[in-house]
């Protein structure tokens, strides 16, 4: 299959020029001359756009130009024109509708950061590896305030040397492909090269130092037997923690007598070194592709990704000073036990993680049928610890590396598509695909060791000294400070399947009008149930070059194993006299006693209804999309706020759960399908070319995506909760789904080839958005930024090219808003999508083989 040369994908959104490579090549090297790029411009407006199968069912082949809904293409090339590293990272500097907030909240969002598509959370776009369905993470972002909740892909775990191109739907798409598919499709196709190879090194990091950064990735194929292929890849990173960008405070020890301790002198009062990028990440990813031709129509394929991350993050730092930046009080004070951390600690959250898909698939014909049946199996697996902190209600004789549990997600997939053409009359051959596919799924969230989460009953003695002149008679909370250990109570083991079946009908009617229909029924065996989704496409052809495209589509998201079963506790201990007073904090699964106490109901799938227009105009080297789009999103499914809180419920919640014959939960939370919204967006791109025998070629695009997310609905109190003034869903997390990501996002990129020189400059402007709270007063805006990255490169022989670049190339940073935290972090906020570190640099040196 043939992939167009960066010419060729001006109708993708996503599209920053750098020099594309053919599905059955190696990825290009820098062009030598500037009359070669000229001549595939030429050759690719021939061809009329890149040869795309996402949204695409059966024997009829759509390029992107003539596309009814918008798929965007996006080369090898392009994903190393960075200096970034993932795929998130790497997408989210491309495709102006993906943003990553640099600190979304939390638990273990803060080290493994999630996404959000057209202002929707990532688990509302479905990921593909070779049209296969990926499993997701399991690490569930229930501390995150961006995209809280939610267990999306993790595309980080994919190489990118082992990409061929990933093309990125921007539709809903459940009735073809099911749950998951409401804001899109990614899909990321394997490098099917079956010769050579290449690999590449990159060194760089962050101008103020930290941030370190040492990859190699490189990529190898070679033919087996008649015709058929495999190739390798490898990608082995390191990357380290920034600087901090918080502030000093002033004390780190309490005062001694009224006066700063002298070992204030040579203490370091930066001590929030999570703020900012605070991961070490080690990271290895591997996959192969493979084809082999058993017969004249039958093909056998597999492929695999397999992917071990081993992240230590910065989470929280703490000083036995009673008071911190301004002031403040530090209430984690008492926690800091002089015994093992006298001048505090900052603690660290590790997570060990193998990762792995595996595939089998053949593909061949019966008659004029076209069969493709394939098996697909994957899992997430995760184990989580604590390193530098402690459990202070074991006192001093508290360890302080800790194993907090275990997260595992399982995926198995298996399907079989049937598709074939048939002569009706149509300007062209009606195409039928359907199939049928089966899923299982598995969720464990499996307990850590005692020390993590137990209650060791310590009391902090009166002994003479500074700290026990401060917290004398307090009794540190049990658990570990920071963290949150998983306990036997919290544990679950559940599991589902399902059952699908889809109808796929598409044709051009007449010349220049096309028109798609689709269907999809699935059955969970959970509280999903039965769903039915579809879709109609359609593309008129105006005028040569000019044409309009549209769809409407309903589709769902079924709820992940993880919102139904993912559970956790925390436990406060105040002392009350003589006697200590343990209060417990929890979150539920929603199908438990205590939930089902408190109003809490099985979950159902989110449903969908998605519109979209747009015209698209492509003239010899200009190309113009415009597309916009409505998603509404029907009881989606949110995180209630704590209940039984002084604020929310007080002790009236803890007596419902007791008069339920439930006595160890005092204030809870749980999902809920609680709210309704409306997405409204417009997505656009322009597109040139300028050959010149002279100056070398140049290739220039402006993007340009705007999204408003408003809520329409939000139900009511259960009945359980209607005699009490209790917010179930309130301000700050309702602004946090409406306004904590910027809005509009403009992409502006300029890509000049001459000879061996290549350069590239790209500026992006993050529109204005605000970190709310439950007071409109506290609210921050932060307004719309200017950030520039730059890249230039030389090819030093055919095989051989060095480059240099800088990403945020002018060093900018969110505006300085006030409210800074008792540790000194907060000074620029928390969900800068550019981050929070200012700029970086890196070279990058590949070689072709």
């Amino acid at each position: 299959m043939k992939i167009l040369k960066s010419a060729a994908l001006a109708a993708s959104v996503s599209f920053i020029p750098f020099g594309a490579a053919h599905a059955d090549e190696a990825p290009a090297a820098v062009p030598l001359a500037a009359a070669d790029a000229a001549a595939d411009a030429a050759a690719d407006a021939a061809e009329g756009g890149a040869i795309i199968v996402t949204g695409a069912r059966g024997h009829t082949q759509r390029s992107v130009a003539d596309s009814p809904v918008p798929v965007d293409v996006i080369s090898p090339a392009e994903l190393k024109s960075t200096g970034r590293t993932g795929l998130k990272e790497i997408l989210g500097n491309i495709i102006p509708s993906l943003t990553m907030p640099a600190l979304g909240g939390g638990g273990t969002s803060a080290s493994v950061r999630p996404i959000s598509i057209r202002g929707l959370s990532g688990d509302y776009v479905l990921v593909l590896v070779n049209g296969k369905r990926r499993h997701t993470t399991s690490l569930i972002n229930n501390l995150s305030r961006i995209s809280g909740g939610s267990t999306p892909v993790d595309i980080d775990l994919i190489p990118t040397s082992a990409v061929g191109r990933i093309e990125v739907l921007r539709d809903g798409a459940a009735a073809q492909y099911g749950s998951d598919a409401i804001s899109g499709v990614i899909n990321i196709i394997l490098d099917d090269a079956p010769q050579g190879g290449d690999f590449s090194i990159t060194g760089g990091q962050n101008y103020e130092g930290g941030g370190e950064l040492a990859q190699f990735a490189g990529s190898y194929g070679t033919a087996i037997g008649d015709g058929g292929f495999v190739r390798l890849a490898v990608e082995a990173k390191y990357h380290d923690r920034a600087k901090s960008a918080a502030e000093a405070i002033p004390y780190v020890y309490p005062l001694v007598g009224g006066q700063p301790d002298p070992r204030e002198a040579d203490a370091d009062h930066v001590i929030a070194g999570g703020y900012g990028r605070s991961n070490r990440d080690k990271i290895v990813n591997t996959s192969y592709n493979a084809e082999l031709p058993v017969g004249e129509d039958t093909t056998l394929y597999s492929f695999s990704t397999f992917s071990y991350r081993n992240i230590k993050d910065a989470r929280g730092a703490y000083v036995a000073s009673s008071t911190g930046y301004g002031g403040q009080a530090n209430a984690q004070g008492s926690s800091v036990l002089p015994e093992l951390y006298p001048a505090g600690f900052q603690a660290y959250r590790r997570i060990w993680e193998r990762d792995w898909q595996a595939a089998l698939g053949l593909r061949t014909r019966l008659g004029d049928w076209a069969l493709d049946i394939s098996s697909s199996y994957g899992q997430d697996n995760v184990k989580l610890g604590a390193e530098n902190t402690l459990n202070p209600s074991l006192g001093p004789d508290s360890p302080t590396s800790f194993r907090m549990g275990r997260q595992i997600q399982d995926l198995w997939v298996n399907n079989l598509d049937v598709s074939r053409e048939f002569e009706v009359g149509f300007a062209k051959p009606l195409n039928v695909a359907f199939g049928v596919e089966h899923r299982w799924e598995r969720f464990r969230n499996i307990a850590g060791e005692p020390d993590s989460y137990r209650d060791g009953g310590y009391v902090i003695p009166d002994d003479g000294s500074a700290f026990g002149d401060l917290y004398a008679g307090k009794s540190p909370s049990p658990g570990l400070v920071s963290f949150t250990g998983t306990s036997p109570a919290d544990e679950t083991d559940i599991t589902r399947s399902n059952v699908a079946a889809y109808l796929d009908l598409s044709a051009d009617v007449t010349k220049g009008w096309f028109v798609g229909l689709a269907g999809r029924y699935e059955h969970y065996t959970d509280s999903a149930g039965d769903t039915f989704s579809a879709k109609a496409s359609t593309r008129i052809e105006l005028a040569p070059g000019l044409a309009l495209r549209g769809g409407v589509n309903t589709g769902f998201r079924a709820p992940s194993l993880a919102q139904t079963g993912f559970s956790t506790t925390q436990n406060t201990v105040t002392v009350i006299g003589d006697e200590r007073v343990s209060t417990t904090s929890k979150f539920l699964p929603v199908d438990s006693a205590a939930a089902l106490a408190l109003g809490a109901k099985p979950l159902k799938p989110e449903k969908s209804l998605n519109f979209t227009a747009g015209i698209t105009y492509e003239n010899g080297p200009l190309r113009i999309t415009v597309d916009a789009y409505q998603i509404r999103i029907d009881d989606r499914i949110v995180k209630t706020e704590f209940l039984g809180t002084s604020s929310n419920g007080g002790t009236a919640i803890a007596a419902i759960l007791q008069a339920n014959g439930i006595d160890d939960v005092d204030s809870a939370q749980f999902f809920t399908n609680a709210i309704d919204t409306r997405t409204r967006g417009i997505d656009a791109v322009a597109e040139y070319t300028l050959d010149t025998s002279a100056l070398g070629t140049f290739r220039l695009s402006a993007a340009y995506s705007y999204n408003k997310t408003k809520i329409l609905h939000v139900i009511d109190n259960p009945a359980e909760l209607s005699s009490l003034n209790v917010t179930l869903f309130g301000r700050q997390a309702r602004r946090d789904l409406v306004a904590a990501l910027p809005r509009s996002k403009v992409v502006l990129t300029g890509n000049w080839t001459s000879g061996r020189l290549h350069a590239l400059l790209r500026g992006t402007r993050y529109g204005q958005y605000t970190e709310s709270s439950n007071v409109a007063a506290s609210d921050r805006t932060f307004g719309a930024k200017w950030v520039a990255d730059a890249e230039v490169g030389y090819q030093l022989t055919e095989a051989l090219d060095f480059a240099v670049g800088a990403n945020n190339l002018f060093d900018v940073r969110p505006d300085k808003n006030g409210l800074i935290a008792w540790d000194g972090s907060g000074a620029y906020g928390n969900f800068a999508p550019f981050g929070l570190n200012g700029g970086s640099y890196y070279a990058r040196i590949g070689f072709k083989f």
